[in-house]
């Protein structure tokens, strides 16, 4: 009885410090898990974007135009004035250019010229040919009766109409050729009358299309120089195609990758207080550099005339993202280096930086092209303060859950 005793105390000995051991640790554990940081995260899920885009337009005209003159002379006549509205075609004004009047008439008179001394030339050659066609024959009896009756025809004479023939041939080309430098000079001449005969048609000044004079900036009797002297010269008139006009729009970077041909559009104009639909016709399809937006238009037709070039309009764009990317909310994702980023929180509750290629952004919502993987959790808040390798009690953010955009 004794012995048993002793055995049970001896074991109970030898239990205490095992116990008081694992008690202690217990509680450190429980103490360490109390204190891990919270960190406020959402999951990384798909889901399609879509973002609005409010944007203040300008209209322009469809197609405008300063015309100026090719030629330099005096205004002879103004046929319009401003509002007038004009069609393609339509004379516009009328220039008097004196000298130019007599270089047409003088180039005329070259070609003339030229025509007549073609005549005389053909006429030179017929007589070469004539005279050399008699010569030849006269050559080929000589030679047929020498032939017949050796000694009949002198050789003096024999050869002397040889000669007559070689030298006819000889007038013949000559003719020809006196003949083909006329018929280049009448060349020559005919483009030079073809030239001032152009110019003479630029002294009309015509409607390249269809449209309303925008602008005049020449009275009769006024002086124009040639549009193609300088970059000085004065234009005539505009003119401006305005029964449909262009939309333009200038739309972020952010957003230039999701604008399309096609896009429909809501047009609000507050100078008339009309409310219109279109659609995006063109884009420039390149950065303004000055300004990182991309240029889009939409043409609107204006056959009323109510709607005037430089009117402003308020566009929205409603711009969809396609199937059912990965997307984060806007508080996940950290700009502040060259390349935006995230902080994970991974299966050992640790705190892990991502680098990211990121798509469409909404008001609520990004989407993530690379970085991160779906159902992985992202720090939603304060991402300074968590740095990686942290161990961290990741909790799911309801604010964030709510906000984002499906």
């Amino acid at each position: 009885m004794h012995i048993a005793s002793s055995a049970r105390l001896l074991a109970a000995l030898i239990a205490l410090p095992i116990a008081l051991a694992a008690g202690c640790h217990s509680s450190s554990s429980a103490s360490s898990a109390a204190v891990l940081p919270v960190a406020p995260t959402a999951r990384v899920e798909r889901a399609a974007l879509t973002n609005r885009l409010d944007v203040a337009g300008e209209f322009l005209p469809y197609q405008e135009v300063e015309l100026h003159a090719k030629v330099a002379g005096y205004i002879r006549h103004m046929y319009v004035d401003i509002g007038d509205r004009v069609h393609t075609g339509q004379l516009l004004a009328e220039l008097e250019i004196p000298e130019l009047t007599a270089q047409v008439v003088g180039a005329q008179a070259g070609v003339n010229r030229s025509e007549q001394e073609i005549q005389r030339a053909q006429s030179a050659v017929d007589r070469a040919n004539a005279d050399h066609i008699a010569l030849h024959m006269a050559a080929d009896r000589l030679k047929q009766a020498a032939a017949a009756r050796p000694g009949l025809i002198a050789q003096q004479e024999l050869d002397d109409a040889v000669a007559k023939d070689s030298a006819s041939e000889a007038q013949v080309e000559a003719a020809k050729s006196e003949l083909s430098a006329m018929q280049q000079a009448l060349g020559a001449a005919q483009a030079e009358h073809q030239q001032y005969s152009s110019l003479a048609g630029y002294s009309r000044i015509v409607a390249p299309f269809s449209g309303i004079v925008t602008w005049r900036y020449a009275d009769t009797g006024a002086l124009l120089q040639a549009g193609t002297s300088n970059s000085g010269t004065m234009p005539a008139v505009k003119v401006a195609q305005i029964d449909t006009l262009r939309l333009r729009l200038p739309v972020p970077e952010s957003l230039s990758s999701f604008v399309h041909t096609g896009d429909p559009a809501q047009i609000q104009v507050p100078a008339t207080g009309k409310q219109l639909s279109g659609k995006v016709v063109r884009t420039t399809g390149e950065l303004d550099l000055a300004t990182r937006t991309l240029q889009v238009e939409i043409d609107v037709p204006n056959n009323n005339g109510k709607l005037l070039p430089g009117m402003y309009a308020q566009v929205t764009l409603n711009l969809q993202r396609d199937g059912n990317g990965l997307s984060v909310p806007v508080g996940a994702i950290d700009r502040t280096q060259t390349a935006p980023f995230a902080l994970v929180v991974n299966a050992q509750g640790r705190v892990a930086r991502r680098t990211l290629t990121l798509g469409m952004e909404t008001a609520n919502r990004v989407e993530v092209l690379g970085g991160l993987s779906e159902g992985e959790q992202v720090i939603v808040a304060n991402l300074s303060t968590y740095p990686p390798g942290e161990q961290v009690r990741a909790q799911i953010s309801q604010i964030a859950a709510q906000k984002g955009d499906k």
